[in-house]
């Protein structure tokens, strides 16, 4: 199973299409886990499955709970500890305990129409949390500004009361670098396995090749336009590297009028002082002009491309987790 696989998305179909469903969530652990908090499990009445909320430790436990949950309706919240004597063999290896919530769709918790909301709250790539109180069942949907600091850290987790979870679910990071060169081959690779989607622009043919970046979304459209098309949001890094301003400054203006979590530009001292002049000559204003982080990157004494989209990566981490 893919880690980008549309759990919930799954779910809704499933349970729309007559399968039944349950939606199993790690809501807390301790010790050693193989699956971190806020990990998904979905399973049908037949056992059918996508996801993991153990590695395979528990799956098995809980696709029986999920059976008898699809048929009474009830969610539960289930506990399973792992000596240390066993815990090696099964993923756990310093011992552990993890806590699964089960929920069957449409039952008592979970209702058709709040799992609904949810998908298409995800669908839009908006920052959502759903929110569960373990003792009541009560369920509900918020928005960033009630949970800020764990849309930030991407931390789902009970809260401080011990009976609320709060379950994040941030759109997927998205890292656009304008400028198919030399530096865009290790920074797209290291994005990538940071856990973003990134999308290389140029239309420079020779630069935005296949050969260069085989199985890499390129566009070769003018900067603006392909980002207009793509859409900016507050999980979306922007990267510019071809020092010329007719391609940077497009990408840089679109960027500037979006909300964007991280915008840089390559570029020395004196070709930032030049795109600043042109900024303000556009209209744009030292608040904004101050989101932009020029030289690119943090300064770590980088070099070769590959010590500069390192300095790059580490600046963007930082940006993000920080704010």
């Amino acid at each position: 199973m893919s880690d980008k696989t549309d759990i919930p998305a799954l779910a809704l179909d499933w349970h729309r299409s007559g399968r039944g469903a349950v939606l199993a969530t790690v809501v807390e652990t301790w010790g050693s886990a193989p699956r971190p908090i806020g990990s998904q499990l979905v399973v049908d009445r037949d056992g059918a499955m996508e996801g993991s909320v153990s590695g395979g430790c528990v799956e098995g436990a809980v696709i029986t709970e999920s059976f008898d949950a699809i048929e009474d309706g009830k969610a539960r919240l289930l506990d399973f500890g792992v000596s240390d004597d066993t815990a090696f063999a099964v993923g756990l290896a310093c011992g552990g305990r993890i806590r699964v919530l089960v929920e069957p769709v449409g039952g008592e918790t979970l209702h058709e129409d709040l799992l609904a909301d949810l998908v298409a709250r995800r669908a839009r790539r908006e920052a959502v949390a759903y929110v569960a109180d373990l003792e009541t069942g009560a369920r509900r949907l918020d928005g960033f500004a009630q949970h800020e600091d764990r849309f930030r850290g991407d931390k789902s987790g009970v809260e401080e009361d011990g009976q609320t979870f709060v379950a994040i679910h941030n759109p997927p990071l998205r890292m656009i670098v304008v400028g198919a060169v030399h530096i865009a081959q290790p920074l797209v690779q290291m994005a990538r396995a940071c856990g973003y989607d990134p999308i290389l622009i140029d239309p420079r043919p020779v630069f935005g090749s296949e050969d260069r970046f085989p199985n890499e979304m390129i566009s070769d459209d003018w900067p603006d336009e392909a980002m207009e098309k793509i859409g900016l949001d507050p999980r979306t890094a922007v990267v510019t590297l071809t020092h010329d301003p007719k391609l940077d400054d497009p990408a840089i203006r679109t960027a500037l009028r979006s909300d964007v979590f991280y915008l840089g530009c390559l570029g020395s001292t004196r070709t930032h002082a030049k795109r600043v002049e042109r900024l303000k000559a556009d209209g744009f204003t030292d608040n904004q002009i101050v989101r932009i982080h020029a030289p690119v990157g943090l300064n770590i004494g980088a070099k070769s491309p590959a010590e500069i989209a390192v300095s790059i990566m580490a600046q963007i981490t930082e940006r993000l987790r920080k704010g």
